[in-house]
C-alpha cells in the first residue's frame, strides 16, 4: 500500500496557501501517470460555493516523499467541476510546453515563533543585534533554526528536487534555499512541494514559515524575496548586447502586470532600499542588487550569453504566475 500525499493550492486572496490530504492505493507504481484525479471540498478552500463545491485535483508532478514510509508527494493543478482549469489554477497559464525556459528561485523566508510572533533570534521584548552579522553567519550567537534547515535540505534532496543550495540571510531567523529547473512547470512544482515540506517539517519543531515579504513592518530589516532567474535559448545564446537591451525594455510598460502577481504587499519591500528597487521606478544594470532586474556579471563575462535576475518577486509569490508573465514579456520580443 502506498501513500499519496495530494497537495495543492487553495483559492485564498491575496496569498494562497498550500492543502494536502492522504490517498492511499494499492500496488502504486510510482508513476506520474497512474495517479488517478481526486476531488475536494472546494467550498473550504474558498473555490467553490457550498451548494455545488466539487472540485478536481489534477496530478502533474510526483516525488518520493521522504518522511513517510511508502510514500509519494503529489502535486496537483486544481480543476473545477467541469474540468477546466479554476481560476485559482496559475500553472494551467504557462506557455512554456517545449521547457525553453528555465528559472532558478531564490526562496527567501523567515523561521517564526508562534509564541513570541517574531524570528527565531529576536528577544521577547525588543531586537537583536542589528543587521550584518547574520548573512551566511555560524555559531549560535547568529545562526537561529539550522537544525530546521538542514532537516529540510535533506529531506528535499531525498524527494529529488534540484535544490542548489541554501544560506542564512541578511535578518536574524531569516533563510533561503534555491531551486532550478528546466521548463518552468517544473521549476514551480518543485518550489511548491519544497515549500510544503518546510511547513511540515517547522510543525515537529512547533515553528511556522513566514513568507510575508516584509513581516517586520517598515524597520531597518531586509524583506524577503523570490528572485527569478530566468534564461531561454535566446538568452543562453545571443551574444548581443543590443537583444538583451531590447528584452529588457520590453519590461518597461508591463511593470503593473508583473507587480500585480509578484506577491501581495510587494510595496512595502520595494521601497529602494535594503537592496531593492522602488516599487514605483524600473531599472535595470550590469551587477546592481539595487536594480529591479539584474544582469549577472556572469552573462556579460561571456559575451551576452546567460540569464537575468528579477529581484521583484517576493517571499509569498507564485512561482507559476511569476514565471507566466515573465513567459509572456520575453516572448514579446520579436528578434
Amino acid at each position: 500500500m502506498a501513500k499519496l500525499e495530494y497537495i495543492w493550492l487553495d483559492g485564498y486572496k491575496p496569498t494562497q496557501s498550500l492543502r494536502s490530504k492522504t490517498k492511499i492505493e494499492g500496488d502504486f507504481s510510482g508513476k506520474l501517470e497512474d495517479c488517478p484525479n481526486w476531488s475536494f471540498d472546494g467550498s473550504s478552500t474558498e473555490q467553490a460555493p457550498g451548494g455545488s463545491s466539487d472540485c478536481i485535483l489534477k496530478p502533474v508532478f510526483i516525488c518520493p516523499d521522504p518522511q513517510r514510509r511508502d510514500a509519494y508527494l503529489v502535486m496537483c493543478e486544481v480543476l473545477d467541476s467541469k474540468g477546466e482549469p479554476h481560476e485559482s489554477n496559475g500553472r494551467a497559464h504557462i506557455e512554456d510546453d517545449d521547457n525553453d525556459f528555465w528559472f532558478g528561485f531564490e526562496q527567501e523566508y523567515f523561521l517564526w515563533d508562534p509564541e513570541t510572533n517574531k524570528p527565531l533570534g529576536f528577544p521577547v521584548n525588543g531586537y537583536p543585534a542589528p543587521q550584518g552579522p547574520y548573512y551566511c553567519s555560524v555559531g549560535a550567537k547568529n545562526a537561529f533554526g539550522r537544525d530546521i534547515v538542514e532537516e529540510h535540505l535533506d529531506a528535499c534532496l531525498d524527494a529529488g528536487l534540484n535544490v542548489e543550495g541554501i544560506n542564512a540571510e541578511v535578518a536574524a531567523g531569516q533563510w533561503e534555499f534555491q531551486i532550478f529547473a528546466k521548463g518552468a512547470k517544473e521549476a514551480g512544482d518543485q518550489i511548491w512541494v519544497a515549500r510544503y515540506l518546510l511547513e511540515r517539517i517547522g510543525e515537529k519543531y512547533g515553528v511556522s514559515i513566514n513568507w510575508h515579504c516584509k513581516p517586520l513592518g517598515q524597520l531597518d530589516w531586509n524583506g524577503s524575496g523570490m528572485h527569478a532567474n530566468f534564461s531561454n535559448t535566446l538568452l543562453r545564446t545571443v551574444g548581443s548586447e543590443d537583444v538583451y537591451k531590447q528584452i529588457l525594455e520590453a519590461f518597461r510598460p508591463v511593470v503593473a502586470e508583473h507587480i500585480a502577481v509578484y506577491g501581495a504587499d510587494n510595496d512595502q519591500r520595494l521601497t529602494g532600499k535594503h537592496e531593492t528597487a522602488s516599487i514605483h521606478d524600473y531599472s535595470y544594470g550590469v551587477s546592481d542588487r539595487g536594480a529591479s532586474i539584474r544582469i549577472p556579471l556572469y552573462t556579460k563575462q561571456k559575451g551576452w550569453k546567460g540569464y537575468l535576475e528579477d529581484r521583484r518577486p517576493n517571499s509569498a509569490a507564485d512561482p507559476y504566475k511569476v514565471a507566466a508573465r515573465i513567459i509572456k514579456t520575453v516572448k514579446s520580443v520579436k528578434i
